[in-house]
């Protein structure tokens, strides 16, 4: 069930959580992140949790907001203009897994990620990291009454803090979904180092870890697909979010800079990367968010959209970014300038479920090419 917000209500929500993030996600909270372990807010977690950001999917039954994809999005684009390191992104994609399945899954689940108590993380992709079902590299057997995990699983979210471990395996009867804990026998986890470093992710090695079955018999990957597109949206969101921040940035110094006596973004060439920027940012925005309410909506083209936004959105995002150092000159290019943390972020999310090139060959084959 969705719960529909009024436009007021949206923006009442969107402006609590800019003031949220203006107050505890400073630039100086992410550096001060980026030097930990697990770059893991538990205060900022607790705060964004009480608001109901972590439940925007979950079903008001099972204690969410129920608010939908296309709220999602627009509080993702808050997010990723303040660069918060949070686990939202395994919390969509768990969210997704875990509605789909059957009620008393949902109801056993559901309530703790909506409420931030539980910290999933989604094992998925292999080290092959295609984010599709032939790149699946665990592998579940029946063992006594339950099952039995062997392989790897690559660029795990948040593992390092989750306390809810959701693995896709390959099965004799196809991609199946199980549930494993974290502390589990024969399990282990090798953290991994990022190019952006507010990212935690880890490679997860099974060698017969004791799991527990929740998908039915079958193939269960169109599950798996639909949840990824969730979390494709949200990234997507983010990124949208983060492009604009730049933009707006980078604007403010091109007016704020002076050479030769002049602003330097009065020269020609400035204003016509300016521009290029607008173009970028306003796209990526109308992409994400066009993608979150085709989900909303349930549109018959909605997996379309939620391609052309993954791609769309990665690749302004990555432009964006790469040329908002470029205006600032050498300044962005030191420890001490915002410009390369979300150049950083902007390169790392566009390997996040899905290149961009594996995105344009998927919504060309959408479209029947």
């Amino acid at each position: 069930m969705t719960t529909r917000l009024s436009a007021d209500e949206l923006e009442a929500f969107l402006d609590s959580l800019r003031r949220l993030l203006a107050n505890r996600c400073t630039e100086a909270d992410v550096r001060r992140l980026m030097e930990t372990a697990d770059s893991h807010d538990a205060g900022l977690w607790r705060q964004l949790s009480d608001m109901g950001v972590p439940g925007l999917l979950v079903d008001p039954a099972h204690g969410g907001l129920g608010a939908g994809p296309a709220v999602l999005e627009r509080a993702m684009e808050e997010l990723g203009a303040a660069l918060c390191p949070s686990p939202i992104l395994s919390s969509v994609i768990a969210t997704g897994l875990v509605s789909a399945l059957e009620d008393s899954i949902a109801a056993r689940l559901l309530p703790g990620i909506a409420d931030g108590s539980t910290i999933p993380a989604v094992a998925l992709t292999g080290p092959a990291a295609k984010w599709t079902a032939d790149s699946v590299a665990v592998s579940a057997s029946p063992r006594g009454n339950g099952w039995q995990l062997d392989g790897k699983a690559a660029f795990v979210l948040h593992a390092a803090i989750a306390n809810l471990l959701l693995v896709v395996a390959r099965t004799a009867d196809g991609i199946a979904l199980f549930e494993v804990a974290p502390d589990a026998a024969g399990l282990a986890q090798t953290p991994l180092p990022a190019f952006d470093r507010t990212l935690q992710m880890s490679d997860l090695d099974f060698a017969g870890v004791e799991a527990v079955r929740l998908s039915p018999e079958g193939d269960c990957w169109a599950l798996v697909e639909q949840a990824l597109d969730l979390g494709r949206v949200a990234l997507a969101g983010e990124q949208a979010g983060g492009a604009r921040r730049v933009f707006e940035f980078t604007t403010d110094y091109a007016r704020a800079r002076h050479q030769f006596g002049r602003a330097i973004g009065s020269f020609q060439a400035i204003k016509h990367m300016a521009a290029d920027l607008l173009l970028e940012t306003e796209s990526a925005i109308s992409a994400a968010r066009h993608a979150a309410q085709a989900l909303a909506d349930g549109a018959e083209d909605a997996p379309q959209a939620v391609s052309l936004a993954a791609f769309a959105c990665a690749d302004a995002y990555v432009r964006t970014t790469a040329d908002a150092v470029q205006m600032h000159g050498g300044i962005a290019f030191t420890w001490v300038h915002p410009a390369h943390l979300y150049l950083r972020r902007a390169r790392a999310d566009a390997q996040l479920l899905g290149t961009p090139a594996a995105m344009r060959e998927r919504f060309i084959r959408q479209l029947g090419g």
